[in-house]
């Protein structure tokens, strides 16, 4: 190719613009560039209020600013937030139920809100307070751990389930340099040794705890086994005592699975009496004996009790006959649960008695409980005369085939009961036969009352 001599001028260099492009063609001069780098992104810059709700969202621990925003900027922020955050920065700010929602996905597999009024702030409270207290090591852990707790979590805690206590770590009196050579002094050691949380203070600081179900257990202790981890102390009871008495708005209570014997039960008794609101009160699976039911007979009198859950202690004839005596001046108690007791057939025939005036009982279970024909025949009184059973449990007894005949005729022209169970009842098969046909006939009849008047409960 024939290169331009020098200093020839005829000849110049090709132009960087087509002849045909002039200086005011805009479409030649806004062309655009794409860079190698992978990583370049054409996006436009975000709105400057996306880059501050991202900045409100980052800060949110040093400068929580929610309230102040717009609903729509609130949403945004708390999509952003961590679920890491402390609680006294988010429990009284952020009310949003999807944030919460996170929190309890993230930390627990099973998390059924039906059981928390539908609330996942409630639940995540709840659950996170149980925890703490479950694990709670009197003398080591540091109490702060639930008192600073309280102010974050008092309007939203309805109900605490926990299943376990924790007593102290025993502490080898000769590392101490204490010298326990006198026998009270060692009974004074070892009731300090196996006292556990004081609930006193944290209960008394819910104003809206409405059901409290307590287990003083030991969960997956192993090989550090020892009877005395599981005492419900004296020093324990009295100070729940103390708690359930003063929290007024309490309607559930439930000790079991404590082994809590008369003593304990006494003591309990006397701060249940007049209490406002409580409901139900279970004391299932402890050591309950006759002189606790007698206790228990007197609250029954003094109290708006509606169900209560005897199952499983060491009631005889005596106490049941308390409790009869107290059925009978009660006019709230809807359910008595006195399942696997020795009431036998005098204590089964007191009650029975007393539920010839009582007109507010619907449900009663006598199962278990070494009943034969004489409790049988009182109970056809009952059936004959009582309109607001609806529910008697006389499973695993021995009634007999008389019984069964006498609970019958009993039956004749009762229209509201509608279970009786007499399975391993020693009934004879005719027997039960037509018995479950009445009660059934009965179950039956209420089912079409409640459809013709749907407003009606059914019973």
């Amino acid at each position: 190719m024939q290169q331009p001599e020098a200093g020839d001028k005829s000849r110049s260099l090709p132009s960087p613009c087509p002849p045909q492009a002039s200086l005011t063609d805009v479409s030649f001069y806004t062309r655009r560039c794409i860079t190698e780098d992978l990583s370049w992104s054409l996006v436009t810059v975000p709105p400057l209020t996306e880059l501050c709700l991202q900045h409100i969202a980052h800060n949110f621990e040093n400068n929580p600013i929610l309230n102040e925003l717009l609903p729509e900027h609130q949403k945004k922020v708390v999509e952003r937030l961590s679920t890491s955050l402390p609680l006294s920065v988010t429990a009284n700010r952020v009310s949003h139920e999807e944030y919460w929602k996170r929190c309890c996905m993230e930390r627990w597999q099973v998390c059924d809100v039906s059981n928390y009024g539908d609330s996942w702030k409630r639940m995540f409270f709840e659950r996170h307070l149980e925890n703490i207290l479950k694990f709670f090591i009197p003398n080591t852990t540091d109490p702060d751990q639930v008192l600073d707790l309280i102010p974050l979590c008092q309007d939203y805690v309805r109900k605490l389930e926990i299943n376990q206590f924790l007593p102290p770590l025993h502490v080898d009196p000769k590392e101490e340099g204490h010298d326990l050579s006198d026998a009270e002094d060692e009974a004074e050691m070892g009731e300090v040794y196996k006292h556990h949380y004081n609930l006193k203070e944290l209960i008394t600081s819910l104003p809206h705890l409405e059901e409290l179900h307590l287990i003083y257990d030991v969960k997956s202790c192993g090989m550090n086994f020892e009877w005395n981890l599981f005492n419900f102390t004296e020093l324990d009871c009295s100070n729940l005592a103390s708690a359930v008495r003063m929290c007024r708005n309490l309607k559930v209570f439930k000790l079991t699975r404590s082994k809590v014997d008369d003593e304990k039960i006494k003591i309990l008794a006397r701060s249940l009496q007049y209490h406002p609101r409580l409901l139900e009160l279970d004391l299932s699976h402890n050591l309950i004996r006759d002189h606790g039911a007698q206790a228990i007979g007197k609250l029954i009198s003094h109290s708006k009790l509606e169900t209560l859950n005897l199952c499983n202690n060491q009631i005889c004839h005596l106490g049941a006959q308390a409790l009869a005596q107290g059925l009978a001046e009660s006019s709230t108690l809807t359910s008595l649960n006195l399942r696997l007791n020795f009431v036998e057939d005098k204590g089964g025939e007191a009650i029975g008695r007393a539920l010839l005036t009582n007109t507010s009982l619907k449900c009663l279970h006598l199962g278990s409980n070494n009943l034969s024909e004489p409790t049988a025949a009182v109970f056809s009184q009952v059936l004959a005369q009582n309109t607001s059973l609806t529910s008697i449990n006389f499973s695993c007894n021995h009634l007999g085939l008389d019984g069964g005949k006498q609970l019958l005729a009993g039956l004749a022209n009762n229209k509201t009961l509608t279970e009786l169970d007499l399975r391993h009842a020693e009934v004879e098969q005719e027997t039960d036969f037509r018995i479950h046909e009445i009660v059934w006939a009965n179950r039956e009849a209420v089912r079409l009352a409640s459809l013709q008047h749907p407003s009606t409960e059914p019973l």
